[in-house]
């Protein structure tokens, strides 16, 4: 069954990168699909597969997938896949991993749709902003029934330039390394939020982190633009950012050194690390 609840976030994150274009694009068959159904569960009065696993199959169109609407568990990273509606039909998918395709929007997604969905993964696609999943239309059907469960997800090697836009109020843990990221906004929505990870941006400060973080144990902005400098004016400007976040009320008073700062207090290890 695949892992539902944790990423490396330490570790080195370039084997998620993308890859350009197969060779070969083609549709998804049916007898696709029944090859690499696997995972058997009881629902209802019967017994069904559920898991389906079609990474690396050069799938440029997955319609037919919309007929096996009891599916919980679908990987469909690296395929070339730009439109993921025919995924509407997945009403029940608690895990989803797209990762490697060549996704640019959310306009016309269905992701709004998954009520139950635990894990989402959309890394390495093109998706340049969020319009089109927090837009007024999808907002309310957000606050309705679609991802407002939605404890992890992960949005590395995309092409994001801010973090506006993420309006989930269960989010635990938000992946966000390697895009184009330069401003820090609409965090204050993500008071639940435990673990930020930003690695590899081009972050200019942090003053958009938010006191309503008031849940967030793990903050990554290892080799952005912004520790490029390792002045005293820097330093400084990081302690009193992160003295705004209710869990480092009390930061204790501790050296700055040359690789990374370690702040420690009762609750928390936060560790910003510093260049590469």
């Amino acid at each position: 069954m695949p892992r539902m609840s944790e990423m490396d976030v330490n570790g080195d994150l370039s084997d998620v990168e993308g890859e350009d274009e197969a060779n070969a694009v083609r549709e998804l068959t049916k007898d696709d699909i029944h090859e690499r159904l696997s995972l058997l569960w009881r629902i209802g009065n019967g017994y069904t597969f559920v898991r389906l696993d079609l990474p690396n199959n050069s799938l440029s169109d997955v319609s037919v997938i919309s007929r096996y609407s009891h599916i919980r568990f679908l990987d469909l990273t690296n395929n070339n896949l730009t439109d993921l509606s025919p995924l509407a039909a997945q009403d029940h998918l608690l895990w989803l991993k797209v990762d490697k395709n060549a996704a640019a929007s959310f306009k016309g997604q269905p992701f709004a749709g998954f009520p139950f969905l635990q894990w989402l993964s959309i890394a390495a696609n093109r998706v340049t902003d969020l319009d089109g999943l927090v837009g007024p239309a999808a907002l309310e059907s957000l606050n309705l029934t679609g991802l407002t469960t939605l404890p992890t997800w992960c949005l590395l090697g995309n092409k994001l330039e801010t973090t506006k836009g993420i309006n989930l109020p269960n989010l635990r843990k938000l992946y966000m390394a390697q895009n184009v990221i330069t401003r820090l906004e609409g965090l204050e929505k993500l008071e639940r939020l435990t673990i930020l990870h930003l690695r590899d941006n081009q972050l200019e400060s942090l003053d958009g982190l938010s006191p309503c973080l008031k849940s967030l144990q793990y903050l990554n902005v290892r080799c952005t633009m912004y520790w490029s400098s390792q002045t005293r004016h820097v330093q400084r400007g990081v302690r009193r950012v992160l003295e705004t976040l209710p869990l480092l009320s009390e930061v204790p008073k501790v050296p700055f050194f040359r690789s990374f700062v370690r702040f420690y207090c009762t609750k928390l290890l936060y560790c910003v690390t510093f260049g590469h």
